[in-house]
């Protein structure tokens, strides 16, 4: 068992100021694998101190300089890589090959358009009588996710560390190990004392003072809608500014002018993937009423078809829910939905066969469901597809765009006419056209209660910049 105890404060491990122990668990085993220490506002103190100081210094750096941490830095990670995937496959149940593949990637991928968007970034222009300078916010604080662990984790500090900013993370302690691994990375680059903090702890001890201190500049955060509405609040009294990537029920429009077939079988793959724990999932499958019981045909057989495994399998199957309070919410999700009357197409309640030990949960389908539906509205972040039917375009724009939620949308058409039109009509942050993936180096980030700001690539760069007006006189 790995003893994690420690936090990263002022360029090295130290004790937190007072003990109090916290489990890591396996969810695809439920063996505790780790141990850490939830800390409080005092050790948040101590490393907010510790970043203003280096503030001082690294925020005036130069751009050549940070390139070079920055190439270090994505170095280690290399180096790292193996290591970050195990991490990230035993603290959240990611299957192995897909941690390395996807999740790891993450962070390399990061930091490598953060370290590209540097190279070429305009912090200064001239306007008029005026030099427009875009200069770092300051101290950062960040609460990460534990869903995509180090996605979230390398999409902040990244551009964070590239604008010269100084920052405080807080991993979730839920999934802490690659946030360790990544903090021992910034250390063996030789970021400068101060620049870069993590401490372990939960939302109301650690999260809460990141929050509200007066000292933290901006606070970034990952998570559900109603945790960014409590950092919102508790960052009011101090006007820092506040970034938030929230929740999402991301619609997926199947037109009658694409094959069927394939288009559905996609849309509960990608539905799926990391046991839809994702945020911008396309969770909802809206399909032409006419050929509904055929694609709700369709998505059974391909949701019977997605393998559930253990996460030190190799092979393409997913992995357990997170945790077992997770994988309660989303059983009681299902189980409510039948109760609402929506029809299982394929899944239901309980786990897989052979799967008792984990929090393993069958890859479910609901036919049936109308838009104002529980099912259809609140984000079950687990593996089921809500089917839901529409008679003409408009309709289904109008399904679409009904949700709190605008994080991404999905559009599955060969018409280009069409698909320039609906895309555009879509209130959603993001929107993919037939399976086109999202990279690194496009903004992420959604509409009304999915967020806001903007992260990845340069487009990540604006919420750690304030902007400078230094006007003269002409002539």
């Amino acid at each position: 068992m790995k003893d994690c105890r420690q936090f990263y404060i002022d360029g090295q491990w130290v004790d937190p100021m007072q003990a109090n122990d916290f489990p890591v668990e396996n969810p695809s085993t439920e063996e505790q694998v780790a141990v850490i220490t939830l800390g409080t506002a005092e050790d948040v103190d101590k490393a907010v101190a510790a970043a203003r100081r280096a503030f001082d210094s690294f925020g005036f750096s130069s751009r050549e300089e940070r390139i070079e941490l920055l190439e270090k830095l994505l170095a280690v990670y290399k180096e790292r890589y193996d290591e970050m995937a195990e991490a990230i496959s035993v603290e959240m149940g990611a299957p192995v090959d897909f941690a390395a593949a996807d999740q790891a990637d993450c962070g390399r991928g990061h930091i490598a358009t953060a370290l590209k968007a540097l190279k070429s970034f305009e912090f200064e222009h001239q306007s008029a009588n005026a030099r427009i300078v875009k200069e770092p916010v300051g101290v950062c604080g960040f609460i990460t996710p534990w869903n995509w662990p180090i996605n979230q984790i390398a999409c902040k500090v990244a551009p964070a560390l590239a604008t010269g900013c100084t920052m405080v993370l807080k991993p979730s302690e839920i999934a802490p190990l690659s946030a360790h691994v990544f903090s021992d990375m910034i250390h063996q680059a030789g970021f400068p004392a101060g620049v870069y903090n993590m401490i372990h702890g939960d939302g109301p001890g650690v999260g809460a003072a990141i929050s509200s201190h007066r000292d933290i500049d901006m606070v970034s955060f990952t998570g559900s809608t109603r945790a960014g509405t409590a950092i919102s609040r508790a960052a009011a009294d101090t006007v820092k500014r506040v970034a938030l990537e929230l929740g999402g029920k991301s619609p997926n429009i199947i037109f009658d002018d694409t094959d069927l077939e394939k288009a559905v079988t996609r849309g509960v793959v990608h539905c799926m993937d990391n046991v839809g724990q994702s945020c911008n999932a396309p969770t909802r499958m809206l399909v032409p009423a006419d050929r509904y019981e055929e694609a709700v045909e369709i998505a059974a057989r391909a949701a019977n078809e997605v393998k559930v495994g253990k996460s030190d399998q190799h092979g393409d199957h997913i992995g357990p829910l997170v945790s077992r309070p997770h994988f309660e919410k989303v059983q009681g999700m299902i189980q409510a939905a039948i109760e609402e009357g929506a029809r299982v197409a394929a899944g239901g309640p309980g786990k897989p066969e052979g799967l008792e030990t984990g929090y393993f949960t069958k890859p479910t389908v609901f036919a049936d469901v109308n838009n104002k539906m529980n099912i259809a509205r609140e984000e079950v972040f687990g593996p089921v597809l809500a089917m839901i039917p529409y008679q003409t375009e408009e309709e289904a724009i109008e399904i679409a765009n009904d949700t709190p939620y605008g994080l991404a949308a999905y559009v599955q058409s060969d018409d280009e006419e069409r698909v320039a039109r609906v895309t555009r009509r879509l209130r959603a942050g993001m929107v993919r056209v037939n399976g086109a993936p999202h990279i690194y180096s496009s903004p992420f980030g959604g509409y009304k209660q999915s967020g806001n700001g903007r992260e990845w690539g340069e487009y990540g760069f604006d919420d750690f910049l304030e902007t400078k007006a230094i006007s003269q006189p002409m002539g």
